[in-house]
Protein backbone atom coordinates (compact mmCIF):
# COMPACT_ATOMS: atom_id res chain seq x y z
CA UNK A 1 0.00 0.00 0.00
CA UNK A 2 1.90 3.20 -1.21
CA UNK A 3 1.98 6.46 0.49
CA UNK A 4 -0.62 8.86 -0.49
CA UNK A 5 -0.38 12.84 -0.92
CA UNK A 6 -2.47 13.42 2.27
CA UNK A 7 -0.98 10.49 4.28
CA UNK A 8 0.13 11.15 8.06
CA UNK A 9 3.39 10.16 9.78
CA UNK A 10 2.08 8.55 13.33
CA UNK A 11 4.34 7.61 16.18
CA UNK A 12 2.74 4.66 18.73
CA UNK A 13 4.60 4.54 21.91
CA UNK A 14 2.58 1.75 24.03
CA UNK A 15 3.56 0.48 27.27
CA UNK A 16 6.22 -2.30 27.19
CA UNK A 17 3.27 -5.13 27.93
CA UNK A 18 2.21 -7.14 25.33
CA UNK A 19 -1.40 -6.34 26.13
CA UNK A 20 -0.16 -3.16 25.11
CA UNK A 21 1.74 -3.42 22.29
CA UNK A 22 -0.74 -5.87 20.54
CA UNK A 23 -4.26 -3.34 20.23
CA UNK A 24 -1.24 -0.37 18.94
CA UNK A 25 0.07 -2.63 16.28
CA UNK A 26 -3.59 -3.81 15.41
CA UNK A 27 -4.68 -0.07 14.96
CA UNK A 28 -1.31 0.40 13.00
CA UNK A 29 -1.64 -2.53 10.37
CA UNK A 30 -5.14 -0.77 9.99
CA UNK A 31 -3.76 3.07 9.62
CA UNK A 32 -1.00 1.57 7.57
CA UNK A 33 -3.61 -0.37 5.30
CA UNK A 34 -5.06 3.11 4.34
CA UNK A 35 -1.46 4.68 3.18
CA UNK A 36 -0.58 5.91 6.60
CA UNK A 37 2.97 5.41 7.76
CA UNK A 38 4.02 4.14 10.99
CA UNK A 39 6.82 4.22 13.24
CA UNK A 40 6.45 1.79 16.39
CA UNK A 41 8.65 2.54 19.29
CA UNK A 42 9.97 -0.44 22.18
CA UNK A 43 12.37 -1.87 22.86
CA UNK A 44 15.05 -4.11 21.10
CA UNK A 45 13.08 -7.44 22.86
CA UNK A 46 9.74 -6.64 22.43
CA UNK A 47 10.28 -5.84 18.72
CA UNK A 48 11.73 -9.15 17.83
CA UNK A 49 9.24 -10.95 19.65
CA UNK A 50 6.02 -9.31 17.74
CA UNK A 51 4.29 -10.63 14.81
CA UNK A 52 5.44 -8.99 11.60
CA UNK A 53 2.77 -7.18 10.16
CA UNK A 54 1.35 -8.48 6.29
CA UNK A 55 4.00 -8.04 3.30
CA UNK A 56 2.00 -5.17 1.86
CA UNK A 57 2.22 -2.94 4.75
CA UNK A 58 5.82 -3.87 6.24
CA UNK A 59 6.94 -0.77 3.96
CA UNK A 60 5.15 1.44 6.07
CA UNK A 61 5.18 0.23 9.78
CA UNK A 62 8.40 0.87 11.02
CA UNK A 63 9.72 -0.48 14.16
CA UNK A 64 12.02 1.62 16.07
CA UNK A 65 14.56 0.22 18.74
CA UNK A 66 14.82 1.94 22.16
CA UNK A 67 17.36 0.39 23.80
CA UNK A 68 16.35 0.36 28.08
CA UNK A 69 18.87 1.79 29.89
CA UNK A 70 20.29 -0.13 33.41
CA UNK A 71 18.63 0.18 36.13
CA UNK A 72 19.06 -1.95 39.24
CA UNK A 73 16.81 -4.34 40.36
CA UNK A 74 15.41 -4.87 36.63
CA UNK A 75 17.15 -7.89 35.39
CA UNK A 76 19.35 -8.06 32.22
CA UNK A 77 16.89 -9.14 28.98
CA UNK A 78 13.98 -8.24 30.82
CA UNK A 79 12.02 -5.65 28.15
CA UNK A 80 8.10 -6.76 29.24
CA UNK A 81 5.90 -7.36 31.69
CA UNK A 82 5.59 -10.71 31.03
CA UNK A 83 9.13 -11.02 31.38
CA UNK A 84 9.07 -9.90 35.14
CA UNK A 85 7.00 -11.05 38.34
CA UNK A 86 4.60 -8.17 39.38
CA UNK A 87 7.04 -6.77 42.01
CA UNK A 88 9.94 -6.40 39.69
CA UNK A 89 7.92 -4.17 36.79
CA UNK A 90 7.96 -0.91 39.18
CA UNK A 91 11.62 -1.10 37.79
CA UNK A 92 10.81 -1.49 34.06
CA UNK A 93 8.87 2.01 34.53
CA UNK A 94 11.71 3.30 35.92
CA UNK A 95 13.63 2.65 33.25
CA UNK A 96 10.77 3.45 30.87
CA UNK A 97 10.64 7.10 32.33
CA UNK A 98 14.43 6.83 31.36
CA UNK A 99 13.32 7.00 27.57
CA UNK A 100 12.10 10.57 27.57
CA UNK A 101 15.15 11.72 26.03
CA UNK A 102 15.68 9.06 23.44
CA UNK A 103 11.84 9.58 22.26
CA UNK A 104 12.02 13.32 22.02
CA UNK A 105 15.04 13.02 19.89
CA UNK A 106 13.51 10.17 17.75
CA UNK A 107 9.96 13.07 17.26
CA UNK A 108 12.86 15.92 16.48
CA UNK A 109 14.22 14.08 13.66
CA UNK A 110 11.54 12.36 12.25
CA UNK A 111 9.16 15.52 12.55
CA UNK A 112 5.76 13.33 12.58
CA UNK A 113 2.40 14.43 12.50
CA UNK A 114 0.96 12.34 15.68
CA UNK A 115 2.14 10.80 18.48
CA UNK A 116 -0.21 8.23 19.82
CA UNK A 117 1.03 7.36 23.82
CA UNK A 118 -0.07 5.13 26.37
CA UNK A 119 -0.71 5.42 30.05
CA UNK A 120 2.94 4.73 30.94
CA UNK A 121 4.83 6.82 29.15
CA UNK A 122 2.69 10.85 30.95
CA UNK A 123 5.82 12.32 29.68
CA UNK A 124 5.00 12.00 26.35
CA UNK A 125 2.54 14.74 25.69
CA UNK A 126 4.58 17.62 27.01
CA UNK A 127 7.12 16.68 24.80
CA UNK A 128 5.66 16.40 21.72
CA UNK A 129 3.47 19.45 22.45
CA UNK A 130 6.63 21.36 22.89
CA UNK A 131 7.55 20.29 19.52
CA UNK A 132 4.53 21.25 17.89
CA UNK A 133 3.06 17.87 17.12
CA UNK A 134 -0.23 16.92 17.80
CA UNK A 135 -0.66 14.36 20.58
CA UNK A 136 -3.37 11.05 20.93
CA UNK A 137 -3.35 9.58 24.70
CA UNK A 138 -4.73 5.85 23.34
CA UNK A 139 -5.97 3.84 25.96
CA UNK A 140 -6.14 0.12 24.93
CA UNK A 141 -8.08 -0.62 28.12
CA UNK A 142 -12.42 -0.22 28.01
CA UNK A 143 -14.71 3.07 28.66
CA UNK A 144 -15.59 1.76 31.42
CA UNK A 145 -12.25 0.94 32.76
CA UNK A 146 -11.50 4.47 32.06
CA UNK A 147 -14.17 5.97 33.88
CA UNK A 148 -13.90 4.59 36.78
CA UNK A 149 -10.57 6.16 36.84
CA UNK A 150 -12.49 9.09 36.81
CA UNK A 151 -11.31 12.94 35.91
CA UNK A 152 -7.94 14.03 35.40
CA UNK A 153 -8.08 16.09 38.72
CA UNK A 154 -8.60 12.35 40.15
CA UNK A 155 -5.78 10.77 38.76
CA UNK A 156 -3.51 13.18 39.36
CA UNK A 157 -4.12 12.81 43.26
CA UNK A 158 -7.40 14.42 43.81
CA UNK A 159 -8.95 11.30 44.16
CA UNK A 160 -11.37 11.06 47.32
CA UNK A 161 -10.48 7.57 47.43
CA UNK A 162 -7.80 6.97 49.28
CA UNK A 163 -8.14 3.07 51.13
CA UNK A 164 -8.85 -0.33 48.76
CA UNK A 165 -12.08 -0.06 50.35
CA UNK A 166 -12.50 3.28 48.44
CA UNK A 167 -12.20 1.17 45.08
CA UNK A 168 -14.51 -1.58 45.59
CA UNK A 169 -17.51 1.09 44.95
CA UNK A 170 -19.09 2.66 42.00
CA UNK A 171 -17.42 6.18 42.18
CA UNK A 172 -19.15 9.69 42.92
CA UNK A 173 -18.65 10.74 39.11
CA UNK A 174 -20.84 7.73 37.68
CA UNK A 175 -24.41 8.82 37.57
CA UNK A 176 -25.76 6.02 36.38
CA UNK A 177 -25.97 1.96 38.62
CA UNK A 178 -23.03 -0.27 37.72
CA UNK A 179 -21.50 -2.63 39.63
CA UNK A 180 -17.79 -2.20 37.57
CA UNK A 181 -15.27 -1.67 40.63
CA UNK A 182 -12.72 -3.77 42.37
CA UNK A 183 -13.75 -6.57 44.66
CA UNK A 184 -11.31 -6.48 48.07
CA UNK A 185 -8.60 -8.67 46.96
CA UNK A 186 -8.01 -7.31 42.99
CA UNK A 187 -7.60 -4.02 44.82
CA UNK A 188 -5.80 -4.51 47.49
CA UNK A 189 -3.53 -6.99 45.10
CA UNK A 190 -2.34 -3.90 42.65
CA UNK A 191 -2.53 -1.07 45.34
CA UNK A 192 0.76 0.04 44.53
CA UNK A 193 -0.96 1.77 41.25
CA UNK A 194 -2.42 4.29 43.53
CA UNK A 195 0.17 4.74 46.66
CA UNK A 196 3.60 4.52 45.38
CA UNK A 197 6.73 2.46 43.28
CA UNK A 198 9.89 2.17 42.79
CA UNK A 199 9.26 4.28 39.96
CA UNK A 200 8.36 7.16 42.09
CA UNK A 201 5.07 7.94 39.76
CA UNK A 202 2.16 6.06 40.67
CA UNK A 203 0.33 4.29 37.93
CA UNK A 204 -3.22 6.81 38.69
CA UNK A 205 -1.11 9.87 38.29
CA UNK A 206 0.72 8.44 34.98
CA UNK A 207 -3.35 8.12 33.19
CA UNK A 208 -4.30 11.50 34.86
CA UNK A 209 -0.89 13.35 33.63
CA UNK A 210 -1.34 11.53 30.05
CA UNK A 211 -4.23 12.62 29.26
CA UNK A 212 -3.82 16.27 30.62
CA UNK A 213 -1.62 16.75 27.74
CA UNK A 214 -2.99 15.56 24.74
CA UNK A 215 -4.96 16.59 22.64
CA UNK A 216 -7.51 14.35 21.80
CA UNK A 217 -8.37 10.66 23.97
CA UNK A 218 -8.44 7.42 21.76
CA UNK A 219 -10.43 3.82 23.49
CA UNK A 220 -10.16 0.83 22.41
CA UNK A 221 -14.18 0.70 23.05
CA UNK A 222 -17.16 0.93 21.05
CA UNK A 223 -20.40 2.41 21.25
CA UNK A 224 -21.97 -0.92 20.41
CA UNK A 225 -20.87 -2.00 23.56
CA UNK A 226 -20.35 0.65 26.25
CA UNK A 227 -22.37 3.65 24.82
CA UNK A 228 -22.94 4.63 28.86
CA UNK A 229 -19.36 4.85 29.52
CA UNK A 230 -18.38 6.81 26.12
CA UNK A 231 -20.69 9.70 27.02
CA UNK A 232 -19.63 9.94 30.75
CA UNK A 233 -15.75 10.35 28.87
CA UNK A 234 -16.90 12.64 26.89
CA UNK A 235 -18.09 14.98 30.20
CA UNK A 236 -15.64 14.23 32.75
CA UNK A 237 -12.01 14.06 30.99
CA UNK A 238 -13.32 17.54 28.86
CA UNK A 239 -11.55 16.07 25.56
CA UNK A 240 -12.41 14.95 22.08
CA UNK A 241 -13.03 11.12 22.70
CA UNK A 242 -12.58 8.67 20.07
CA UNK A 243 -13.79 5.19 19.98
CA UNK A 244 -11.18 3.02 17.89
CA UNK A 245 -13.53 -0.21 17.98
CA UNK A 246 -12.66 -3.87 19.19
CA UNK A 247 -9.52 -3.69 17.52
CA UNK A 248 -10.24 -7.71 16.92
CA UNK A 249 -7.08 -9.31 15.48
CA UNK A 250 -6.63 -9.61 11.65
CA UNK A 251 -5.18 -12.70 10.73
CA UNK A 252 -4.32 -15.47 12.85
CA UNK A 253 -0.90 -15.84 14.14
CA UNK A 254 1.32 -16.61 11.43
CA UNK A 255 3.69 -18.41 13.99
CA UNK A 256 1.09 -20.90 14.55
CA UNK A 257 2.39 -23.04 11.71
CA UNK A 258 4.73 -25.34 13.66
CA UNK A 259 4.82 -28.67 14.80
CA UNK A 260 3.63 -26.84 18.08
CA UNK A 261 0.12 -25.89 16.61
CA UNK A 262 0.30 -29.16 14.42
CA UNK A 263 0.08 -31.19 17.87
CA UNK A 264 -2.34 -29.30 20.00
CA UNK A 265 -4.81 -28.96 16.07
CA UNK A 266 -4.30 -33.15 16.28
CA UNK A 267 -5.73 -32.95 19.86
CA UNK A 268 -8.60 -30.63 19.38
CA UNK A 269 -9.23 -32.23 16.20
CA UNK A 270 -10.39 -35.84 17.85
CA UNK A 271 -12.97 -33.76 20.51
CA UNK A 272 -16.53 -33.51 20.23
CA UNK A 273 -17.55 -30.17 18.60
CA UNK A 274 -17.76 -27.32 21.14
CA UNK A 275 -17.08 -29.53 24.35
CA UNK A 276 -13.33 -28.11 25.13
CA UNK A 277 -12.81 -25.17 27.74
CA UNK A 278 -9.79 -23.36 26.73
CA UNK A 279 -7.89 -22.35 29.58
CA UNK A 280 -5.41 -19.42 29.83
CA UNK A 281 -4.56 -16.15 31.57
CA UNK A 282 -2.44 -14.47 29.53
CA UNK A 283 1.24 -13.24 29.39
CA UNK A 284 1.52 -11.37 32.76
CA UNK A 285 -0.62 -13.51 35.49
CA UNK A 286 0.61 -16.84 37.31
CA UNK A 287 -1.90 -18.36 39.65
CA UNK A 288 -0.55 -18.67 43.06
CA UNK A 289 0.60 -22.11 44.21
CA UNK A 290 -3.01 -22.60 46.30
CA UNK A 291 -4.52 -21.09 42.63
CA UNK A 292 -3.10 -23.37 40.63
CA UNK A 293 -3.93 -26.45 42.81
CA UNK A 294 -7.84 -25.53 43.31
CA UNK A 295 -8.37 -24.65 39.70
CA UNK A 296 -6.36 -27.68 38.32
CA UNK A 297 -8.54 -29.99 40.69
CA UNK A 298 -11.66 -28.09 39.89
CA UNK A 299 -10.90 -29.07 36.19
CA UNK A 300 -10.64 -32.58 37.27
CA UNK A 301 -13.53 -33.04 39.62
CA UNK A 302 -15.77 -30.95 36.25
CA UNK A 303 -15.43 -34.20 34.14
CA UNK A 304 -15.25 -31.47 31.42
CA UNK A 305 -13.03 -31.77 28.80
CA UNK A 306 -9.76 -29.14 28.30
CA UNK A 307 -6.93 -27.55 27.14
CA UNK A 308 -5.05 -25.40 29.80
CA UNK A 309 -2.00 -22.92 28.61
CA UNK A 310 -0.47 -23.04 31.71
CA UNK A 311 2.78 -20.03 32.58
CA UNK A 312 4.61 -21.76 35.79
CA UNK A 313 7.35 -18.95 35.98
CA UNK A 314 7.31 -15.41 35.00
CA UNK A 315 10.70 -14.85 33.47
CA UNK A 316 14.44 -15.60 35.16
CA UNK A 317 13.87 -13.38 37.78
CA UNK A 318 10.71 -15.48 39.51
CA UNK A 319 11.68 -17.74 41.90
CA UNK A 320 8.32 -18.93 42.78
CA UNK A 321 7.51 -21.58 40.16
CA UNK A 322 4.21 -23.40 40.52
CA UNK A 323 4.00 -26.93 40.00
CA UNK A 324 0.89 -29.15 39.27
CA UNK A 325 -0.75 -31.20 41.92
CA UNK A 326 0.96 -34.97 41.78
CA UNK A 327 -0.93 -36.91 39.31
CA UNK A 328 -2.69 -34.75 37.60
CA UNK A 329 -1.78 -34.91 33.83
CA UNK A 330 -2.07 -38.83 34.23
CA UNK A 331 -5.71 -38.72 35.51
CA UNK A 332 -6.98 -36.38 32.61
CA UNK A 333 -5.21 -38.20 29.81
CA UNK A 334 -7.42 -37.96 26.97
CA UNK A 335 -9.81 -35.54 27.90
CA UNK A 336 -7.15 -33.40 28.98
CA UNK A 337 -4.02 -31.46 28.14
CA UNK A 338 -1.88 -29.01 29.31
CA UNK A 339 1.11 -26.80 27.48
CA UNK A 340 3.64 -24.90 28.87
CA UNK A 341 4.89 -22.58 25.83
CA UNK A 342 3.68 -20.40 23.72
CA UNK A 343 0.42 -20.73 21.82
CA UNK A 344 -1.30 -19.70 18.58
CA UNK A 345 -4.42 -18.38 20.82
CA UNK A 346 -6.67 -17.48 18.21
CA UNK A 347 -6.26 -20.64 16.12
CA UNK A 348 -7.36 -22.55 19.59
CA UNK A 349 -10.17 -19.91 20.16
CA UNK A 350 -11.67 -20.39 16.07
CA UNK A 351 -11.10 -24.29 16.74
CA UNK A 352 -14.81 -26.31 16.19
CA UNK A 353 -13.93 -28.70 19.29
CA UNK A 354 -13.70 -25.48 21.57
CA UNK A 355 -17.08 -23.32 23.19
CA UNK A 356 -15.73 -21.69 26.46
CA UNK A 357 -12.81 -20.09 27.61
CA UNK A 358 -11.68 -19.99 31.25
CA UNK A 359 -10.04 -16.50 31.34
CA UNK A 360 -8.28 -13.40 33.40
CA UNK A 361 -10.40 -10.89 31.77
CA UNK A 362 -7.78 -9.22 29.87
CA UNK A 363 -9.20 -7.43 27.31
CA UNK A 364 -7.56 -8.91 24.27
CA UNK A 365 -8.05 -12.38 25.05
CA UNK A 366 -12.26 -11.18 25.43
CA UNK A 367 -12.01 -9.67 21.93
CA UNK A 368 -10.55 -12.90 20.86
CA UNK A 369 -13.36 -15.15 22.40
CA UNK A 370 -16.34 -13.01 21.69
CA UNK A 371 -15.47 -12.20 17.82
CA UNK A 372 -15.56 -15.84 18.38
CA UNK A 373 -18.71 -16.64 20.33
CA UNK A 374 -17.02 -18.31 23.07
CA UNK A 375 -18.68 -18.30 26.38
CA UNK A 376 -16.37 -16.60 29.50
CA UNK A 377 -15.75 -17.80 32.50
CA UNK A 378 -13.73 -15.45 34.72
CA UNK A 379 -10.96 -15.29 37.13
CA UNK A 380 -9.15 -12.62 37.43
CA UNK A 381 -5.62 -11.43 38.52
CA UNK A 382 -4.09 -8.33 37.69
CA UNK A 383 -4.58 -4.61 36.39
CA UNK A 384 -8.22 -4.09 35.13
CA UNK A 385 -8.82 -7.42 34.81
CA UNK A 386 -11.17 -6.60 38.14
CA UNK A 387 -13.34 -3.95 35.92
CA UNK A 388 -13.27 -5.79 32.92
CA UNK A 389 -14.98 -8.87 34.45
CA UNK A 390 -17.87 -6.66 36.69
CA UNK A 391 -18.41 -5.25 32.93
CA UNK A 392 -18.72 -8.60 31.02
CA UNK A 393 -21.06 -9.88 34.80
CA UNK A 394 -23.37 -6.59 34.29
CA UNK A 395 -24.10 -7.96 30.67
CA UNK A 396 -24.48 -11.14 31.43
CA UNK A 397 -21.32 -12.10 29.02
CA UNK A 398 -18.89 -13.68 31.61
CA UNK A 399 -19.55 -15.54 34.89
CA UNK A 400 -17.03 -15.33 37.83
CA UNK A 401 -15.95 -17.81 39.34
CA UNK A 402 -16.93 -17.54 43.50
CA UNK A 403 -13.65 -16.24 45.73
CA UNK A 404 -13.08 -15.25 48.88
CA UNK A 405 -13.74 -11.15 49.03
CA UNK A 406 -10.71 -10.53 51.20
CA UNK A 407 -8.19 -13.20 50.29
CA UNK A 408 -9.45 -14.08 46.29
CA UNK A 409 -9.13 -18.02 47.63
CA UNK A 410 -11.12 -20.17 45.33
CA UNK A 411 -11.96 -23.49 45.93
CA UNK A 412 -11.91 -26.77 43.59
CA UNK A 413 -15.47 -27.01 44.14
CA UNK A 414 -16.39 -23.46 42.94
CA UNK A 415 -14.27 -23.68 39.73
CA UNK A 416 -16.18 -27.65 38.65
CA UNK A 417 -19.67 -26.14 39.53
CA UNK A 418 -18.77 -22.53 37.66
CA UNK A 419 -17.75 -24.79 34.24
CA UNK A 420 -20.87 -26.91 34.67
CA UNK A 421 -23.06 -23.23 35.06
CA UNK A 422 -21.41 -21.87 31.58
CA UNK A 423 -21.01 -25.13 29.76
CA UNK A 424 -23.65 -27.46 30.46
CA UNK A 425 -26.97 -25.93 33.01
CA UNK A 426 -29.61 -24.61 31.94
CA UNK A 427 -29.12 -21.38 34.03
CA UNK A 428 -25.80 -20.28 32.41
CA UNK A 429 -27.81 -20.86 29.10
CA UNK A 430 -27.74 -16.93 28.79
CA UNK A 431 -24.05 -16.37 28.94
CA UNK A 432 -23.80 -18.83 26.31
CA UNK A 433 -26.62 -17.28 24.03
CA UNK A 434 -25.21 -13.43 24.77
CA UNK A 435 -21.49 -14.82 23.81
CA UNK A 436 -22.78 -15.59 20.22
CA UNK A 437 -24.63 -12.78 20.41
CA UNK A 438 -21.56 -10.40 20.86
CA UNK A 439 -19.73 -12.28 17.68
CA UNK A 440 -20.97 -9.61 14.65
CA UNK A 441 -20.20 -6.93 17.64
CA UNK A 442 -16.76 -7.95 18.18
CA UNK A 443 -15.95 -9.51 15.06
CA UNK A 444 -17.32 -6.98 12.60
CA UNK A 445 -14.82 -5.63 10.07
CA UNK A 446 -17.44 -2.86 9.05
CA UNK A 447 -17.74 -1.90 11.79
CA UNK A 448 -13.91 -1.71 12.95
CA UNK A 449 -13.45 0.07 9.32
CA UNK A 450 -16.28 2.95 10.19
CA UNK A 451 -14.65 3.83 13.93
CA UNK A 452 -10.62 3.39 12.20
CA UNK A 453 -12.07 6.08 9.29
CA UNK A 454 -13.71 8.35 11.80
CA UNK A 455 -10.08 8.75 13.55
CA UNK A 456 -8.24 8.67 10.79
CA UNK A 457 -10.27 11.64 9.43
CA UNK A 458 -10.36 13.73 12.36
CA UNK A 459 -6.22 13.48 12.71
CA UNK A 460 -6.41 14.60 9.19
CA UNK A 461 -8.12 17.53 9.38
CA UNK A 462 -6.18 18.38 12.70
CA UNK A 463 -2.61 17.77 11.46
CA UNK A 464 -0.24 20.86 12.72
CA UNK A 465 0.18 23.41 9.61
CA UNK A 466 3.95 23.30 9.27
CA UNK A 467 3.12 19.37 8.39
CA UNK A 468 0.82 20.52 5.78
CA UNK A 469 2.93 23.53 4.51
CA UNK A 470 5.81 21.10 4.44
CA UNK A 471 4.02 18.06 2.40
CA UNK A 472 3.11 20.85 -0.31
CA UNK A 473 -0.51 20.84 0.27
CA UNK A 474 -2.37 24.08 0.63
CA UNK A 475 -4.66 25.08 2.96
Amino acid sequence: MAETHDSLHVVMLPWLAFGHMMPYLELAKLMAGKGHRISFLSSPGNIDRLPKPPSDLASLISFVKLPLPAVEQLPEGAGATSDLPYDKIQFLKKAYDMLQEPVARFLESSDPDWIMYDFAPYWAGPISSRLGIRSVFFSITTAASLGFLGPTWASKGGDYRKTPEDFTKRPNWVPFPTSVAYRHFEIEKIFDAVSRNASGVTDLYRWGAGQECCDIIAVRSSYEVEPEWLSLLKDILAKPIFPVGQLPPSNPEMRGETDSWRSIKEWLDVQKKCTVVYVAFGSEAKPSQTELTEIALGLELSGLPFFWVLKTQLGSADTESVVLPDGFEERVRGRGMVWDSWVPQLKILAHDSVGWFLTHAGWSSVVEALSFGRALILFTFLADQGLNARLLEERQIGYPIPRNESDGSVTRQSVSESLSLVMVEEKGRVYREKAKEMRPIFGDKNVQERYVNNLLNYLKEQRPVKHLKSKGITI
